[in-house]
């Protein structure tokens, strides 16, 4: 391929609407277009790295025994209400009527469509284990698409569904798809470590997480160094991290706390720690007002509080419901007496109950209480674990420190047992006649997300570093002179002979100045850049640029040939 025969529109300077260096870089590099907020045209260059993710997801499914198939991107609602998902998923569906008002939606994922083609064409134990995989585009209507290619409402999604007759079976297929992924993400080039997560809306009992480590990641990630221990913080359990607190209760005491709403700002006001406040946070868990307690200085987990209250969907009450329904202004909000105000359930992490003589809102404007204590002063519903895990805290394997770091999620695994089957009726005779459900498991990898993911690991500040497994091209060819006749004849014989020897290569022919196409060279990201100059013309050498190392050397052109086809393939294989 020709550079003067592709679409590559770089940009020099960072596009305003780019909030990550990978979302700058894909635009910057003539990778991406945004055609709407989560929607983007993959232009050549983009589209070749994400047909190379692809590929080796392709290899590693078929090399573990899956099957490739494809589905349906509408799904009729019928299927989804028969799975008791329908309303689950929320507003992140998309949802559609057809010229007879009949419900369909545009799949954000295909649990229902695989299970409802099963149960029609599997009936016997026989005719399992079945692996089935797609690669397509999904659709999820994101409150704030964000990070380019991370978090949008367009993506393409790899799932392969797996079923079983039993949970032995299941224990099988889930550690190939294990093992399969490991080895998917090391060919990719990427650092990344699995970790326990929350299974959400997709269901089931185990899951785990595939997450690429990087600064600017979504999720944040909870490992222990000692043992192998790692989890998503939503997943991560949390225990007292301090022994409960001593002395008697003292009497309850209303002060004036004028303008003063926050964590931060009711410490600094009463000369007191964040970890004595009472912080009451409020949430609708479906249709229900829940409040929900945790110290000053800690977060509230909602994966772990929708758990906790078996809810469907988990959303903060906004400022104005809060005021209609308890007549306090944000801010001011506390148990003592809360529940007098409004019907509310009331729940609190178990660091709350070790709390003696705690600080907390009133329920009236300006105003907070000193020696706030559970038993006396208030009551709880129910009691858990709902914070978010952090730095320091206990690892639940062995007791040592947590650390924490981010991540990108780019690959989930789950075991969903008969979630799905049972719902939709996909069951099995075994060999004694009896019905049973198929027992199932799913297994996904964001495509597009690995790509940015990559991006995000792997970059400078000329530019994305692409591993030799995922570059648009392996290799670019540049003759330092486009004017030069001699140079322009070398340049082409390089190309050609690389090409014969099965380099995935790209020569830059434009007529622009040589540092114009080195600067789009890194910052385009080829493992390996090719100058041909005067010394080509003169001494039959090539310059030999390395893009991750920078390392520079000379090799005359029939040595430079084999050095590339030696080294490129052994970085193909990872070495």
């Amino acid at each position: 391929m020709r550079v003067s025969q592709n679409l590559i529109p770089t940009l020099k300077e960072v596009p305003a609407e780019a909030d990550t260096i990978s979302h700058q870089l894909l635009l910057r590099a003539g990778m991406l277009r945004r055609v709407a907020a989560g929607i983007y045209t993959l232009l050549p260059l983009g589209y070749r790295v994400v047909e190379k993710i692809k590929q080796i997801v392709r290899e590693e499914m078929n090399n573990a025994g899956g099957v490739e198939l494809l589905l349906p991107i509408i799904q009729p609602a019928e299927i989804w209400h028969e799975a008791g998902r329908w309303d689950v998923y929320g507003h992140e569906m998309f949802r559609l009527q057809d010229r007879h008002e009949r419900n369909f939606c545009l799949g954000p994922t295909h649990e229902e469509i695989i299970t409802d083609l099963i149960r029609q064409e599997v009936k016997s134990y026989r005719q399992l284990p079945l692996l089935l995989y797609q690669i397509q585009n999904k659709y999820r209507d994101e409150r704030r698409p964000r990070f380019g290619l991370m978090r949008g409402r367009e993506f393409i999604m790899k799932d392969l569904y797996s079923f079983d007759r039993d949970e032995s079976g299941l224990e099988t297929s889930y550690q190939k798809m294990y093992n399969a992924y490991s080895r998917i993400f090391s060919r990719c080039g990427l650092s990344f470590r699995i970790v326990e997560a929350d299974p959400g809306a997709i269901g089931g009992s185990d899951t785990h997480e595939f997450m690429v480590l990087a600064d600017t990641g979504e999720a944040e990630i909870v490992f222990c160094s000692v043992c192998d221990y790692a989890a998503n913080v939503e997943k991560a359990p949390c225990q007292p991290r301090t022994s409960p607190s001593a002395g008697e209760f003292k009497p309850l005491k209303l002060v004036s706390t004028p303008g003063v709403r926050t964590v931060q700002e009711v410490a600094a006001f009463l000369g007191v720690e964040p970890q004595v406040i009472l912080k009451t946070l409020f949430y609708y868990a479906d249709s229900e007002l829940i409040a929900v307690l945790v110290r000053g200085d800690r977060a509230v987990n909602e994966t772990k509080a929708k758990n906790l209250l078996g809810a469907t969907q988990l959303e903060i009450a906004s400022e104005a419901e809060i005021t209609r329904q308890f007549k306090i202004p944000i801010g001011y909000a506390g148990p003592p007496g809360l529940k007098e105000r409004a019907p509310v359930k009331i729940i609190a992490d178990y660091e709350v109950k070790d709390l003696i003589n705690a600080v907390a809102g009133a329920n009236q404007p300006d105003h907070h209480y000193l020696n706030v204590n559970l038993g006396r002063d208030y009551e709880v519903d129910t009691l858990g674990d709902l914070r978010i895990a952090e730095e320091g805290d206990l690892c639940p394997k062995c007791g040592a420190p947590l650390h924490l770091k981010r991540g990108i999620e780019v690959g989930q695994i789950f075991k969903l047992g008969v979630k799905y089957s049972k719902a939709l009726g996909a069951t099995i005779l075994d060999e004694t006649g009896k019905e049973i459900p198929i027992i199932m498991g799913c297994y996904g990898i964001g495509i597009t997300r690995t790509m940015a993911a990559a991006v995000e690991q792997r970059h400078d500040e000329n530019g994305i570093i692409w591993p030799v497994s995922l570059a648009p091209y392996e290799a670019v060819v540049i003759p330092i002179s486009h004017r030069d006749s001699l140079q322009v004849k070398f340049a082409e014989e390089i190309y050609q002979n690389l090409l014969a020897h099965g380099i995935d290569v790209i020569y830059d022919d434009r007529p622009e100045r040589a540092g114009v196409k080195f600067k789009d060279a890194d910052l385009i990201g080829y493992p390996v850049r090719l100058v041909v100059g005067n010394r080509a013309v003169s001494e039959n050498l090539v310059e030999i640029k390395w893009r991750a190392s920078g390392e520079i050397i000379l090799k005359e052109k029939e040595e430079a040939i084999n050095y590339l086809k030696n080294n490129l393939n052994k970085l193909r294989k990872g070495e």
